[in-house]
């Protein structure tokens, strides 16, 4: 896999700053990273919310792509 660090940040639009910020706390700044990672897992962040999840769930699904667990979806 590339490495994504030094590309620039591609994160929905309207992701809230609190989402934001549990991201990058969590070094992920990049949608692709997102595939990796479970919904549960994001849940778990603090300033992670179903909206936000739901968000990301509509961004990586315009790319093709899902969060870990939903790859069947």
């Amino acid at each position: 896999m590339p490495n994504t660090d030094d590309m620039p940040e591609d994160l929905p639009a309207g992701l809230s700053s609190a989402a934001r910020r549990a991201l990058s706390r969590a070094k992920y700044t990049r949608l692709d990273q997102l595939t990796a990672v479970r919904a549960s897992d994001l849940g778990r962040l603090h300033g992670m919310g179903a909206k936000a999840i739901g968000q990301i769930r509509v961004a990586l699904a315009a790319r093709g792509q899902s969060l870990a667990d939903e790859d069947d979806r």
